[in-house]
């Protein structure tokens, strides 16, 4: 007599997790809405970690102010909306976009090769956005992304379907964390609220995979 149900084991490695892929927030700030013509202006990057219980847990964050791009266009009103009004302020200490990709990229592939993934794969909200903008920066300055091309997970969406809100600040109340309007839409604030809301998401739902034979 065969068996009809296979052991299974619960997933404690991250890499297990999202089928080799290694979930990575991303927010960026921008100059406009299109990635060939305005600037990319500010990108924070969360890595996510997986616990001895299979939770998924926030880690590093890192953020980068980068220089609009040569012959890029600058909206004033998306300026505005950001608060970088100044784009090239001293204070900023802003890089070039291929210093600060560097800078942002290499933190990525590190997580991704220390956690037996094989790619990182963008988290965020309005997720495609985010991606356009880092594909757009990584094909201007001839360099690799760490990113799927065109998977991604979004917080709109999984939001949406856990708490039938898809506005950051109202989705990541609703998770029940605290949000600050004074820090919001800064890179690396939101990119934290998302990775913390993406984590409550996934956590509701431990995965368990049938056993290696």
């Amino acid at each position: 007599m065969t068996q009809s149900c296979a052991e299974s084991f619960s997933v404690t490695q991250i890499r297990d997790r999202f089928r080799g892929f290694l979930p990575v927030v991303v927010d960026v700030e921008t100059a406009g809405f299109d990635p060939n013509s305005h600037a990319l202006l500010q990108v924070a990057v969360l890595l996510l970690e997986m616990n001895a219980q299979g939770e998924l847990i926030t880690g590093a964050l890192f953020q980068e102010n980068i220089l609009p791009f040569e012959g890029s266009k600058l909206d004033q009103s998306a300026l505005k909306f950001n608060g970088i009004e100044d784009p090239y302020h001293p204070f900023r200490d802003a890089k070039s976009e291929r210093n600060a990709l560097e800078k942002l990229f290499q933190p990525i592939n590190s997580a991704v090769k220390a956690s037996g993934c094989t790619r990182a794969i963008l988290v965020g909200h309005n997720a495609m956005f985010d991606l356009n903008f880092i594909k757009h920066a990584a094909e201007r300055n001839k360099m690799k992304s760490p990113f799927h091309q065109f998977s991604t997970f979004d917080t709109v969406s999984l939001a949406g379907l856990v708490y039938g809100e898809t506005v950051l600040s109202k989705a990541v109340k609703l998770a029940g964390f605290d949000w600050d309007h004074e820090k919001a839409h800064e890179a690396a604030y939101d990119t934290l609220q998302t990775g913390r809301l993406f984590c409550k998401i996934a956590n509701q739902w431990k995965l368990a995979k049938p056993s290696r034979a």
